[in-house]
């Protein structure tokens, strides 16, 4: 399968890149400095762009049979990345007749907000990163409202570590027994298996240790 995956040189895009290359697909890697990967093989291609930039990133999108978003803002928390990328993406998915969109987003976003706890509620996405959820949700809404294939990923906070696959996934929003984290290895993971798997298909789905 050919796949894009926008955001590649995030944490989690990085290790998502990582494990489509290992399961065969054909991947490019697209982000403002691809070569960060340090990545070689065959079957990678590099695109250097930013996702904001709608021509680019439906020039990319083309020839492909799917894609995955990981865009992320480093360290800004005022950063629209998530949303502007996003519409970016799907109009030009929309252009190239590509269906199938994988989109991580975050645990928290509309019906998961019951999911959290007090800490996450009022500090951290009701104080600290408050936009960056906000961004988060409206991308969410621009993913359901696309017409497109697609699968919202609503994973926890990140930790570092192997993948354990020792998490749950697909509970509803009343679910309380959770830590809240999960590794970025266990996201990629979920992610990847997404393209052969469509038990989640038009549908959020939370994740969480």
């Amino acid at each position: 399968m050919k796949v894009i995956v926008f955001g590649a040189t995030g944490t989690v895009g990085r290790l998502t890149v990582q494990n489509l290359l290992a399961e065969g697909h054909s991947v490019t890697a697209f982000a403002r400095t691809p070569d960060r990967l340090k990545l070689k093989a065959p079957q990678l291609r590099l695109v250097a762009s930013d996702a904001t930039h709608p021509k680019d990133v439906c020039d990319a999108i083309a020839g492909h049979d799917a894609v995955v978003v990981t865009l992320g803002a480093g360290m800004s928390r005022r950063s629209l990345i998530r949303s502007q990328g996003t519409m970016n993406v799907i109009r030009g998915m929309q252009e190239h007749s590509v269906s199938r969109l994988i989109c991580q987003s975050t645990l928290g976003a509309h019906e998961s907000w019951s999911n959290l706890n007090f800490f996450w509620k009022r500090i951290m996405f009701g104080a600290l990163l408050k936009p960056v959820f906000k961004d988060h949700e409206l991308q969410e809404k621009l993913v359901q409202a696309s017409g497109l294939d697609w699968t919202l990923v609503r994973p926890g906070a990140f930790t570092d570590g192997p993948a354990t696959g020792a998490y749950k996934e697909g509970f509803g929003a009343q679910e309380r027994d959770l830590t809240l984290k999960i590794t970025r290895a266990d996201v990629a993971g979920f992610l990847t298996r997404q393209l052969g798997d469509l038990a989640y298909l038009r549908r959020a789905v939370s994740l969480s240790n």
